[in-house]
């Protein structure tokens, strides 16, 4: 079958990126180093028994090895990235969160489809510091399968929270793992993450321009490691789990002299597998991609390739408050995330020719038009704003209907690319500036860049109460881009 090729403009998930800048050494940084003999652990893995997810989760403040550098964290049952969840539809989570910060602080499960009220996936509820919550929630039956992730989301402490460490992967496993091609695969999940930490190991406090623009960190790292290695067999097939957990950072991913087959996006499969030669993820977007092992043996580099996702204005797209220490820090050149090797040899497999089939949503109900723009506020500085708004819990922006498909048109009339992030129900892209999407596929984040207009189509299914939509450069959020959606 001849796969569909497209360019990073024309392919819709691959929006918006832009990539680190130059790591210092343990050496250069001054940090302090964990012998060489200690590795950093792999996350554990909490998996469904007979319907059943339950499990303690514990966020704290504590020493981590961090690719070999001792870092003071913020971190889920002490580990960067927190453990890896699993379940299946129709399983039941039960999660006995503690807080052991000194902040309030909550959990979002990003992607979820899932209810929003009580204590499922209620971001509007706060856990102050010493206290635990029970989460409780049941994923519906008929729930795709995917890569998902979960974090805090009490809003004013998204970015620093998210930015101290807190973050771990949930996977729903179903029908698209099943499939003969996939089920073979070598599995690899790569958690992106930046941090930026002081030559103590202390997370390093955003300046004024930082925020504005979304703090990103100079340390650049792959599942709490720094530039691991990954092996593909020769013949073999290698599917990797890419999440973007970065609070302000793009990632435009390239494997060198390997095209990416990709086949699912933030909210399950694609029809098909689509062939890119790179992948542009912003902050909460996911992918999975199928690697061939059809290279002659060596090193081969995951690539962060150079993207300016805009600036402020007269300041300037190259004043981005790269790492955290203001200044001009636009990445020039590819920067080398990990390595992949070719390892064994075994019998050539094929990649899969059909995946799941994709809905297509009927024609709306209702059309929105949201304006996405910046100003300044007295007392407060720099706000982000929706329809000329800034956040507010105490009022309904937005209110739908259950079952009701709508159409949302977001009009970005600033400066810097805003990936936008809508709660509890996936949609679909239509077209971005008039021209349509050039296939069906699942979302929960889009990114909308400067003079963009994008239309996303979406239907309010199973349940009904409040949740919100928001810039996923938690910064932004933080600083008022988010509004409350009531399902009716």
């Amino acid at each position: 079958m001849d796969k569909l090729k497209l360019n990073r403009r024309q392919f819709f998930i691959l929006s918006a990126a832009s990539a680190g800048a130059v790591l210092l050494s343990p050496q250069q940084s001054g940090r302090t180093q964990i012998s060489s003999d200690r590795q950093i652990a792999k996350s554990q893995v909490y998996s469904s028994t007979d319907g059943l997810l339950d499990f303690d989760l514990e966020a704290s403040y504590r020493p981590v090895n961090l690719g070999g550098i001792r870092a003071d964290l913020l971190a889920y049952n002490g580990q960067i990235s927190g453990p890896r969840l699993e379940a299946k539809p129709g399983d039941t989570l039960r999660l006995r969160f503690t807080n052991n910060l000194t902040q309030p602080t909550n959990l979002h499960y990003h992607g979820l489809h899932v209810t929003p009220t009580g204590n499922g996936d209620n971001v509007f509820l706060e856990i102050p510091p010493g206290e635990a919550l029970t989460y409780e929630f049941t994923i519906p039956s008929n729930h795709p399968a995917g890569t998902f992730w979960y974090h805090p989301h009490l809003h004013g402490l998204v970015a620093e929270q998210i930015f101290g460490g807190l973050a771990g992967l949930f996977i729903v496993r179903g029908e698209l793992d099943e499939i003969t091609e996939i089920k073979a695969a070598k599995e690899e999940f790569l958690f992106l993450k930046d941090f930026e930490l002081d030559r103590n190991g202390q997370i390093v406090q955003p300046s004024p321009m930082a925020r504005m623009t979304g703090r990103e960190g100079s340390l650049v790292t792959v599942n709490g490691q720094i530039k691991p290695t990954f092996s593909i067999a020769t013949g073999g097939l290698l599917r990797l789990r890419l999440v973007n957990a970065s609070t302000s950072r793009f990632y435009r991913l390239e494997l060198e002299n390997h095209p990416l087959y990709l086949i699912a996006t933030d909210g399950g499969s694609l029809s098909e597998p689509v062939e890119v030669r790179e992948l542009l993820l912003s902050p909460g977007e996911r992918a999975e991609v199928l690697v061939r092992g059809e290279r002659e043996p060596g090193l081969y580099r995951l690539l962060n390739l150079p993207y300016d996702r805009g600036g402020m204005g007269m300041m300037g797209r190259g004043m981005m408050g790269r790492g955290m220490r203001g200044g001009s820090f636009t990445q020039r050149n590819p920067e080398t995330l990990a390595t992949f090797t070719y390892s064994d040899s075994i019998a050539s497999l094929p990649l899969p020719q059909k995946l799941i089939p994709v809905e297509a949503l009927p024609e709306p109900d209702t059309v929105r038009r949201f304006e996405i723009n910046h100003g300044m506020t007295p007392g407060m500085g720099m706000v982000f704003l929706i329809n000329g708004q800034t956040f507010s819990p105490n009022r309904i922006d937005t209110q739908v209907r259950l079952n009701s498909v709508e159409d949302w048109e977001f009009n970005n009339i600033g400066v810097m690319d805003h990936p936008l992030h809508i709660h509890v129900n996936n949609f679909q892209i239509i077209s971005r500036n008039g021209r349509a999407s050039p296939y069906r596929a699942w979302k929960d984040t889009v990114v909308v860049s400067p003079g963009e207009t994008v239309r996303i189509r979406t239907r309010f299914a199973d349940f009904t109460g409040k949740t919100v939509y928001h810039c996923h450069i938690f910064d932004h959020e933080d600083l008022g881009m988010m509004g409350i959606m009531e399902i009716t």
